[in-house]
């Protein structure tokens, strides 16, 4: 009953538009272990941890094993079903012996047997029951991978998210010797009667701005180490002294090869997953159909009965019965036609679902594409940027002590150079976090080989 199911066509572009920018060229790429292509070793064992001890993928998997004792249970119906029973019995009664006279009669019942019932797939109603649940596998393990993705996702950002914020505390830390360096300078200006009070104010205002932009950054740093620690199943703060030590922010390398827009239906759990809900979908069309028609059972038993368990094995204690059973729901056929159309809807529903990931898919990879390339334009701007921050400031500071230029030009520079070398240190970050942003987008991680995800059965296939 009802259509068989056939996959969805892939229809993708030929390539990326995004794939001429910098950085990116053609060729396949791996995926499966793509977080060791930035080159940090903890990054390598936070992922490794995460992997193994991740309470969300767990509870995917558990989700895996459900699904899969269910495929065992709707198989099943496919099979007879046979109960063996044993029983026995003694009844006492009050019967006439001769000549009308009444006496206690005893009598001793012992039976063995089994009974069989089997419902007979006619039309093919319990196979799409069967494809159906089969589908359900497959949309756990893909949910399962749409897990995996997440966290190696997850784990990597908020490690680029802790680095980079231990990066900011440095650069403000520096600026702050730098401000501190400044008041010193200002107070001793002032000593000697060459500047007036306002210069130190200001240049002690300066330094106490940059101080108060400390503790946030340090809330975030810890707050990053904690989101790490949970995505590894642990306590917070159980990875403080792991962590605590600053490090680089994780660099890609110069070229990240993206494959082809067709891998993504491939290898992306969500449109996998959606490929997978549309198979089901397409089953239950055949089991509501299957109501439309006459379900035949057969019932039957087989045993021994006889007063005395001796008795059992003589052949006259043999006992049998057949019993087949036909049902059909004749009067209740606008239900059933009822049915039949909302599992035609939710197909179509489905079918939407599908083309519509697929979409959204390839919107995330361009648009993750397009954020990687142009924040590296981004980033040789600010570096140039920094580097006559720098000499500004070394300028400003010479042409004070000669007394050229205001109190003024030494802040204003100062200023710049603490946010422009922030700046410059967020879109480092940023160019990372793009490219861990790609990878997901591509479905990076999909078929991570520390990960043990098996297939679905094919559709129709028996337990």
């Amino acid at each position: 009953m009802g259509p068989d199911y056939t996959p969805p066509p892939a229809d993708a572009p030929d390539s990326y538009l995004a794939d001429r920018h910098r950085g990116l060229v053609d060729g396949a790429t791996e995926l499966s272990e793509w977080w060791k292509n930035l080159g940090d070793p903890t990054l390598d064992s936070l992922i490794q941890r995460s992997l193994q001890n991740n309470l969300d993928l767990r509870e995917a998997l558990a989700r895996i094993r459900e699904a899969r004792a269910r495929r065992v249970i709707t198989g099943t119906q496919l099979l007879p079903t046979i109960d063996a029973s044993g029983s026995f019995s003694r009844d006492q009664r009050s019967d006439e012996i001769a000549n009308g006279e009444f006496g206690v009669r005893v009598a001793n019942t012992y039976a063995v047997g089994l009974d069989a019932s089997w419902e007979v797939d006619l039309w093919g109603r319990i196979r799409r029951i069967n494809e159906a649940a089969s589908a359900e596998i497959g949309l756990s393990v893909e949910d399962a991978r749409d897990a995996l993705v997440s966290v190696l996702a997850e784990t990597a950002l908020n490690y680029v998210e802790l680095r980079n914020s231990q990066e900011l505390i440095r650069i403000a830390q520096a600026n702050i010797e730098l401000q501190e360096q400044t008041v010193e300078l200002t107070r001793n200006q002032f000593n000697a009667n060459l500047v007036s009070q306002l210069d130190v104010s200001q240049a002690r205002s300066n330094l106490e701005s940059t101080r108060a932009s400390l503790p946030p950054l340090k809330a975030d740093a810890r707050a990053a180490r904690n989101r790490l620690a949970v995505l590894l199943g642990m306590f917070p703060g159980a990875l403080e002294e792991e962590l605590r030590s600053p490090a680089p922010i994780p660099s890609p390398a110069s070229q990240v090869a993206v494959g082809i827009p067709a891998d993504i239906i491939r290898q992306r759990p969500d449109i996998r997953r959606a490929e997978r809900e549309l198979a089901a979908e397409t089953a239950r069309i055949g089991i509501a159909e299957g109501d439309l028609y006459p379900r035949l059972s057969l019932l039957g038993s087989i045993g021994l009965q006889a007063e005395h368990s001796s008795d059992l094995l003589d052949g006259r204690a043999a006992a049998f019965r057949i019993a087949p059973s036909l049902t059909w729901n004749v009067f209740d056929r606008r239900r059933i036609r009822g049915n039949i159309e909302v599992a035609d809807a939710r197909q179509e529903q489905a079918l939407l679902r599908y083309e519509r990931s697929v979409l959204r898919a390839l919107e995330e990879t361009e648009n993750a594409m397009v954020r990687f390339a142009y924040d590296q334009d981004r980033r040789d701007s600010l570096e140039t940027a920094v580097a006559q921050a720098r000499r500004a400031v070394e300028l400003s500071e010479d042409q004070y002590r000669q007394g050229l230029v205001s109190f003024q030009s030494v802040l204003d520079s100062q200023r710049f150079l603490f946010g422009i070398e922030s700046s410059l240190a967020s879109t480092r970050a940023s160019i990372t976090t793009d490219l861990i942003s790609l990878y997901k987008a591509l479905g990076g991680g999909w078929e991570c080989r520390d990960v043990v995800l098996t297939e679905s059965p094919k559709e129709g296939s028996d337990p």
